[in-house]
């Protein structure tokens, strides 16, 4: 990261991390396709209705598992092999603690958490079966999150992909065995996913005990180190914050789409399972672009900074609109796979054609965040996610959807809130580079 030619690097980074994003909502599909076609569109719903819930959830952790990043990226650019080795080994309790305790928690609320979201009394036992099994898994989600991190660290996002391709086909496997042959329902593909995502954290762990650079874990050496914590909640509780801005915006969108029944909460679900897609390219040079700032910024080269962010910007929006075009092309054929009812695959493509024609927006706010985060500054990308992204929805949906209650006043709210809080980012990065970041930059390479 700290040399040669960057634009062939930042791919090598980004495209196995989109690979690894797509490929467990591919898996994560497979939940809900599994459901829609065997059992039915309620119990397609339920599933579907947990989505913004549980990404509340694990966002918050998957935040703190960027300041892990970042912290170790700079270790790295920095040549500090021991602050490595103890952020690598706090960062791995932290996600096995954190795990067990807020699991704990979301199950002892669960009924109370999802009578807020307004979910079909036809819909929510099942819903409420699906959230409580899955949320069981918490830790070991969490522990993948975080050994991603530190392999991200370093550049290696290939491993993490590897790992996540055998525990999906397990997923896929165990979904079809719990469903077609036990007869299970919505429990079923919640065991099924807990039961992947314990296998892909294991696998990890089992590399990074194997790893033969500064960030190989020594089980006994687990333990925490909390000046390093503070470091890594400083960066990563803000990044953190805004992952869970995004859901909450999300949920309160989902509540509100709950009260327009099952056949839309069915399409908007499937619809969500394919537009994530186009994110996680967005998110995949977002995250490069963060890893390869921090270790650069660590190593005092401000000019390849600069050149991270430009290409990162470019790449992601020829990617992103690539992969909007492509699923806007094929969205009918691709929502028919998890149901065959048109009512459902056309409200799927409303949701498809208003998202997927403003995404471009999104990557300004994710790469800029990124880049700021880099730096260690990600408290402003935070605030300014939080008002404009969580702000403008919920003012769109508590002033303007009382008024015309249907699916696609619903869906402007997003493009609405991306295009407010892309162009706040904007002046955030400039204020930043004038001013906080205005002495690096001035240096010469």
């Amino acid at each position: 990261m700290l040399s040669g030619n960057l634009s062939g690097k930042i791919l090598k980074f980004a495209i196995p991390l989109a690979a690894t994003g797509i490929l467990q909502q591919l898996f994560n599909a497979a939940d809900i396709a599994v459901i829609g076609r065997y059992v039915g569109e309620n119990a397609m719903a339920a599933v579907g209705s947990n989505s913004p819930l549980t990404a509340l959830i694990i966002n918050l952790f998957t935040g703190i598992s960027i300041g892990a990043n970042v912290v170790i990226a700079r270790f790295i650019g920095m040549g500090r092999k021991k602050d490595v080795r103890r952020t690598v080994h706090t960062s791995l309790l932290v996600a096995v603690v954190s795990g067990v305790i807020f699991g704990a928690v979301c199950e002892l609320l669960s009924r109370p958490i999802l009578s807020l979201l307004s979910i079909p009394d036809s819909v929510f036992e099942m819903a409420l079966l699906y959230f409580r099994i899955y949320i069981m898994g918490l830790p070991v989600i969490l522990l993948y999150d975080f050994a991603s991190a530190i392999f991200r660290s370093r550049g290696n996002t290939r491993t993490p992909l590897l790992c996540l391709t055998v525990s999906g086909v397990v997923n896929v496997i165990l979904n079809l065995f719990f469903v077609l042959v036990l007869k299970m329902t919505v429990n079923g593909v919640a065991l099924a996913t807990v039961i992947a995502n314990l296998i892909s954290s294991a696998l990890l762990v089992f590399f990074l005990v194997r790893e033969k650079s500064e960030i190989k874990v020594h089980l006994r050496a687990l333990r925490v180190d909390f000046k390093i914590l503070k470091e890594m909640v400083k960066i990563g509780l803000p990044a953190g914050v805004q992952g869970m801005v995004f859901s909450f915006s999300n949920l309160i969108i989902q509540s509100s789409i709950n009260k327009l029944g099952a056949n839309v909460m069915a399409g908007s679900a499937a619809a969500f399972n394919i537009e994530i897609f186009a994110y996680y390219v967005i998110n995949s040079f977002g995250q490069a672009c963060t890893t390869f700032t921090g270790q650069n910024y660590g190593a005092g080269k401000p000019s390849r900074c600069r050149r991270v962010l430009m290409l990162s910007l470019v790449m992601d929006m020829v990617a992103t609109v690539a992969m909007s075009i492509g699923i806007l092309i094929f969205g009918k054929q691709l929502l028919a796979i998890f149901n065959g009812d048109p009512a459902i695959i056309e409200t799927g493509m409303v949701r498809l054609k208003y998202i997927l024609t403003m995404e471009f927006v999104n990557v300004l706010i994710e790469v800029l965040s990124g880049f700021m985060r880099g730096f260690g500054y990600s408290f402003v990308p935070a605030l300014i996610c939080t008002f404009g992204i969580c702000g403008v929805r919920i003012g769109w949906i508590y002033t303007v959807f009382p008024h015309h209650q249907t699916f696609p006043t619903l869906m402007t709210a997003y493009a609405l809130s991306w295009a407010v809080t892309a162009l706040a980012m904007i002046a955030a990065y400039q204020f930043m580079k004038r001013t906080h970041l205005r002495s690096f930059f001035s240096k010469s390479q």
